[in-house]
Parts: C-alpha cells; sequence; structure tokens
C-alpha cells in the first residue's frame, strides 16, 4: 500500500472523527440547554470535551492534508558521501551482529566447521561461460577450502556472482552465513555491504526489479537506516549505487512458476556491477534455468561434494566429550567402513551431521539406535533424528536458573508442548502464501479470525466505559448510550491493529528540532480552530468566551500531547530492534505505554475543565482519564504490541501456544530450534518445518478457529 494512499486515508478517517465528534457534542449541547443544576453541567462538560475532541480530530487531517500539500512538489536532498558511509558502517555492524549471534548459537565453529568440500559445478548448463566469470582461471577448483580462501576466490570474480547450490541439509545456508561473515569482517570502506534475505520474502509482482525489493526490505528490517541523522531515502540510495551484496537464500522455497519468475526477474535486475550471492537446491536450480533458458551472467555455480565417512567419522569424534558412551567406538567404526549404509548417507551432509550431533551427542545418550537403523533406510533414520531432535534439545538444555544464558531456555516446557506449538507454527506457515519461512511476533494476530477478538474487545470496552458514566452521573440511558458508542469506535477503529507493523519511540531532538517546532505551530492552529468552535457554541457552562478558551486549550494541547507529539515520536524501530524479534516487541510494547500516558495526560486536563465548572471531582477526573485513555489506545499508527495481546489468549485457549508466546519462541531459538534473521523468527532448517508440518494435519474447524 503506498504511502500517498495511507496518508490519504489516514485524513479522511481523521476528518469523520472529528465530524462524528461535533454531532455528539452539538447534541450535548442541545440536552444541556434544556437541563438543570449538576446534570446539566455535566453534560455541558461533556459537550466541552467532545467539542474539543471534534477540533483535535479535524485539526489533525487540516495539518495532514496542509502538510501532504507542501511536500507533494518538493524535491527530496541527496544525501551526502558521508551519510553513505555512515549508513554502510551503520548496516554493516548490525549484520554482522545478527549473523554472530546466530553463528554462536548454532554451533557452527564449534569445535570447527564442517569439513564439507565445495566446487565449481560439474553441470556446464547452469552457469556461464568460464572465461566471463573469472579470468584466467576456473572459480572455486579446490576441494577443501578455508573459508577465508571462499571469500578471496569470491572477491576474484570479475562481477562477485555466485550460487551456491545443493541437496537438502547440504549446508547452503551455513555456508552463504560464514561467507557473509569473513565478507564482514575483511570489508573494505569501497566495498559493498552483505546482507541476507530470504528469498520466500520476495513478491516480484510488487518488486519486480531485484534492487527494489532490497530497498524495501533494508527500509523494513533495519530501520536505522531511516534515522533523520542519515539523510532521506538512505535505503534506496544504497541500493542504487551497488552498496549493498544481495545474500538471497533459499530460492528453491518458491513455488516452481514464481521460482521461475523470481529467477527471471534476477537476470533482468542484473548490471554490470551488481553482485549477488544466491542459494537453491540444484533440482529445482536446473529446472528453472532449463525453462527460462538462460543462465546468470558471470556468475560462478558452486556444489558440496558428498562428505566421505571418514570425515564426518572424524568430525563427531572431535566433537565428542574425552571419556564417550562405549558404544560410540562401535558407531563410528561402522560409519568408517561402510557397515551402516544410511548412517553414511545421513551423515554425507551437514544436516544430517548436526542431527546425530543434537539428538545422540549433545544429550550423551546410547548411541546403539544409529547402529541399528543405520543399517536400513536412510529416509526411516532422518525421520528418527528428526522425532528425536525435540525431546533431545529440550532434555539437554534446562532453563537456566540465573541470567540469560545463548544455550539454554528461560522457561520449563515439556517436549510434547514445543512439539505441538512448533507443528501448529509449521502447519500455519505452509499455509501463508505471503511468508512461507518468515514467522513474525506480530504476524499471530493474523492466524485468527479477528472479528470475534474485535467485538469482544469493543463489548469490554462498552461495558467499562458505559458503566463509568453510569456511576459517575446516575444517568443509566445516558451511560448505556456512550457505552454502546465507544465500542463502536473500538470496534471500527482497532481493525488496522492486526496487520500494523510494529514501531518504537524516538525522543532524540538532534536535527528534529525544526520539525517539533511546526508541531507546536499546528498546535496553536488547532487550539484556534478549537476556541472558534467553542465559541460559536457558546457552551453552557459559562460564558462563550469561557467556554472557547477551554475548548480552545483542550484542543490545543490535547493535539500537540496526544496527536503531534506520538506521531513525532513514532519511529518503525531503532538500531537495537533492528536485529531481535524480542527487542521489536518491547519496543512497540514501550511506544504503546508512551500513547496511553499521553492520552492521560489530556484526561485529566479534561478532568481540570471538570472542575472548573463545578463537577464533583470523581466525575471530572474519572472520566477524564477514561476519556485520556480511550485516545491513547485509539491513536498513532503502530499497535502490533496490542494486536499481539488481544490475539494469544485466543490462541492459547485453543492449545496453539502459550500465553507467553515470546518467551517460547525465545526459548526456542536458543535451544536452536528456531533461528532469527532480523526481527524474524525461521525454522533452523526448512527440512525440520517440513517434518513438523507432515505432522497431524489441522482440521478445517481448527483452521477457522484456531
Amino acid at each position: 500500500m503506498s504511502a500517498r494512499y495511507q496518508q490519504n486515508r489516514k485524513t479522511r478517517v481523521s476528518v469523520a472523527l472529528g465530524v462524528l465528534l461535533l454531532a455528539l457534542a452539538t447534541v450535548f449541547l442541545v440536552v444541556a440547554q434544556r437541563l438543570q443544576g449538576g446534570t446539566g453541567i455535566t453534560v455541558g462538560t461533556a459537550s466541552v470535551v467532545a467539542a474539543a475532541g471534534s477540533a483535535m480530530a479535524l485539526g489533525n487531517g487540516l495539518v495532514q492534508f496542509l502538510s501532504w500539500w507542501r511536500k507533494r512538489g518538493a524535491p527530496a536532498p541527496a544525501p551526502t558521501s558521508a551519510d553513505i558511509g555512515a549508513a554502510k558502517d551503520i548496516l554493516a555492524g548490525l549484520v554482522t551482529q545478527q549473523w554472530r549471534d546466530e553463528t554462536v548459537l548454532r554451533s557452527l565453529c564449534d569445535p570447527e566447521p564442517m569439513p564439507l568440500p565445495w566446487r565449481s559445478t560439474e553441470h556446464r548448463e547452469l552457469a556461464d561461460h568460464p572465461e566471463i566469470i573469472a579470468k584466467g582461471t576456473v572459480a572455486f577448483p579446490g576441494l577443501d577450502v578455508h573459508i577465508a580462501d571462499m571469500a578471496h576466490n569470491f572477491r576474484a570474480l570479475r562481477c562477485r556472482r555466485l550460487v551456491i547450490l545443493g541437496g537438502p541439509g547440504t549446508g547452503k545456508t551455513t555456508l552463504a552465513v560464514q561467507l557473509l561473515l569473513e565478507l564482514l569482517r575483511t570489508r573494505q570502506p569501497e566495498e559493498p555491504v552483505p546482507v541476507l534475505l530470504s528469498a520466500a520474502r520476495w513478491d516480484d509482482r510488487a518488486h519486480p526489479r531485484l534492487q527494489d525489493w532490497l530497498a524495501a526490505s533494508l527500509a523494513m528490517d533495519y530501520p536505522a537506516l531511516r534515522a533523520e541523522g542519515l539523510g532521506p531515502d538512505i535505503p534506496e540510495t544504497l541500493v542504487a549505487r551497488g552498496e549493498v551484496l544481495p545474500v538471497v537464500d533459499g530460492l528453491d522455497e518458491l513455488p516452481g512458476r514464481a521460482r521461475v519468475d523470481m529467477l527471471a526477474a534476477l537476470i533482468r535486475s542484473m548490471c554490470e556491477t551488481d553482485q549477488l550471492i544466491l542459494t537453491c537446491r540444484t533440482e529445482q536450480f536446473a529446472e528453472s534455468v532449463q525453462e527460462i533458458g538462460d543462465v546468470l551472467t558471470a556468475t560462478a555455480v558452486i556444489e558440496p561434494q558428498p562428505m566421505s565417512p571418514a570425515a564426518a567419522s572424524d568430525y563427531l569424534r572431535a566433537c565428542l566429550p574425552p571419556v564417550p558412551h562405549p558404544a560410540w567406538s562401535r558407531v563410528l567404526d561402522a560409519l568408517r567402513t561402510g557397515a551402516a549404509p544410511a548412517l553414511s548417507e545421513v551423515t554425507s551432509t551437514s544436516l544430517g551431521l548436526w542431527l546425530v550431533r543434537a539428538t545422540y551427542i549433545a544429550p550423551r545418550v546410547n548411541p546403539t539406535p544409529l547402529l541399528e537403523l543405520g543399517r536400513g533406510s536412510a529416509a526411516e533414520l532422518h525421520d528418527h533424528l528428526c522425532d528425536q531432535l525435540i525431546p533431545a534439545l529440550v532434555s539437554a538444555r534446562p532453563p537456566a536458573d540465573g541470567p540469560a544464558q545463548p544455550f539454554r531456555p528461560q522457561h520449563a516446557w515439556s517436549p510434547e508442548q514445543v512439539g505441538r506449538w512448533l507443528t501448529y507454527l509449521s502447519h500455519q506457515l505452509t499455509r501463508s502464501a505471503e511468508d512461507p519461512r518468515d514467522m513474525a511476533w506480530w504476524h499471530l494476530a493474523r492466524y485468527t479470525p479477528t472479528r470475534p477478538v474485535r467485538v469482544w474487545a469493543g463489548i469490554a470496552i462498552g461495558v467499562v466505559v458505559g458503566l463509568a458514566f453510569t456511576l459517575l452521573t446516575g444517568m443509566p440511558l445516558a451511560g448505556a448510550g456512550i457505552g454502546l458508542l465507544s465500542g463502536l469506535v473500538v470496534v471500527i477503529m482497532i481493525g488496522s491493529w492486526f496487520t500494523e507493523s510494529p514501531g518504537h519511540a524516538d525522543f532524540k531532538l538532534r536535527g528534529r528540532l525544526s520539525e517539533l517546532l511546526r508541531v507546536l505551530r499546528d498546535g496553536l492552529i488547532v487550539g484556534a480552530l478549537g476556541a472558534l468552535i467553542g465559541w460559536l457554541m457558546a457552551s453552557p457552562i459559562g460564558a462563550g468566551s469561557v467556554g472557547a478558551r477551554n475548548i480552545g486549550l483542550l484542543s490545543g494541547i490535547g493535539f500537540v500531547v496526544v496527536l503531534s507529539l506520538i506521531r513525532w515520536v513514532e519511529r518503525p524501530t531503532t538500531a537495537a530492534t533492528a536485529r531481535s524479534p524480542r527487542s521489536t516487541w518491547r519496543a512497540d510494547r514501550n511506544l504503546t505505554v508512551i500513547r496511553i500516558i499521553s492520552g492521560l495526560v489530556v484526561g485529566l486536563m479534561a478532568g481540570a475543565i471538570g472542575l472548573q465548572a463545578q463537577l464533583p471531582w470523581s466525575v471530572a477526573i474519572v472520566g477524564g482519564l477514561l476519556l485520556g485513555l480511550l485516545f491513547g489506545l485509539m491513536l498513532g499508527s503502530h499497535h502490533a504490541w496490542l494486536a499481539y495481546k488481544l490475539t494469544v489468549p485466543r490462541l492459547a485457549t485453543r492449545g496453539r501456544l502459550p500465553l507467553r508466546a515470546m518467551d517460547f519462541l525465545d526459548d526456542a531459538h536458543r535451544l536452536g530450534l528456531l533461528r532469527a534473521e532480523g526481527p524474524y523468527y525461521q525454522f533452523r532448517h526448512i527440512e525440520l518445518q517440513q517434518h513438523l508440518a507432515r505432522g497431524r494435519q489441522v482440521t478445517p474447524e481448527e483452521s477457522r478457529h484456531p
């Protein structure tokens, strides 16, 4: 959805809300003129508050329209070289920290990298002419190469483009991550910053060119690049100037037609100096190349060679404790000599080695089943290892008693719970055409119909507001009307919450003082508009000038505190939140708290006006705070945390997820079952996700009512 459309939509909603509140204020005014005593004063004060709210909403629409009108034709200043250099350093730091943490969690170098050999593909139809790929030499001619040698070979390519092929679980993503970190570690200032992205997130219909998708992904995943001090449109500028090296992982995870379209889009997008690293399964890549009838220009293509039983045996022996279980000697001997062919086939890939290590070495259990199943079918052995993985990881890593530890969960979950909840998530991801791998905490709100959640939220708010108004004023009929109106507003206004992205609050003044001054100026304009409305209405709680003053003050200050300041501090996320799902969750929660506090401040102002109108303190203060709370909850552009809080209890009552869903996802990450890619979680291996998805199918009834 375009920014212009979003802006116009918000303007229309704001104007519509203003007109509704103005009509409500007029009704209150007419009723107050017919009532006497405290009741008339109460309704008159409600008229003042409604009029102030109307002025705020109408003024907000006017300010947004004028802002759009001023900017629609103004050219944006170009970022400077210093801005671009600073942005590259920030991006490199975020990507390094993100994937260094993942390297530790995934034990990629403990005790040493897996000895999986790579070399240029022997399928000549999958790669361009050798003399175009590299000058004078064949790219990646060796077998066992260190990751530093791999980075050196990559830099020696004429266009620095590489496709990493292989079968399931052969370590394509592992190699891509290791290569990314090595390129970052040895990066020169003039070199681009490598950024790993999941191919499943690219919709080539919305972003026909790789560069368009890459810029949009940078803006979403690393919002620190949107900082005011870096200048405008930094993600777009970095991509346009070739300052970002896209590492696109998992082309094979797309369905056939989409995979072909994406590869064709890559071919169209590549200019002379554009760099690229792509991972895909060999079979799917070959099918796509054959259908297109072309290859990626000047791109080296490498494939893994099967790990020998001797190399796999040596690696597993290095992972064993000094005094291993006695059965390990027989298992490793059978592996080395070929007496366990299924075990040899499974451990010829990095995934199979990791599964053996995670299910039998880490928990230090008897490895005899590896001998028995190793003489049978490789598929049965693989399924056995996947079945044993969750119980093995949960038992081997009990919850930490003290401070958080990277490899141990913070809470106690049974293997059955972990398996059931991850199975549910795997089913949801399988059904998702948009994000078949990316698991975002704010996407949980999309796993259940929103209408029941919105209706129940509206009923709860309406009942609370109606009862409070009735108890404070002694007017049951008016209380029922106010409660009904509040409930309808909640049902309508929170509809967008379940599709909004998370945000954070940024209070830094540097470089934003002029923007803050514009906020105060707009507040004066809205205050004057509120005063005009108050003077025209001639509120019955006092002289027309007094009513105009009260409405003007409440409108102007309320607009600044609740609307403009919230809009000023709201940002998608911060540098710290760009690399962690938990940090984005906390940042959006903190933003919600700030909005609520701002709304309560305006509510206290409304209560002060009520006290001036000689209302009982309970009516003025409680009513004002309740009104401010509603304003604080409704306003703003980022309500992902609130949508999460409304959705998770419904999922928990159905047994789909625990109430502490974020704690569970964090612990699944610490257990090594999930990995983090920026603000997203993913299953560590797509094969594990597919294995769980092949489990018990969720019925259509459960799908409609999770």
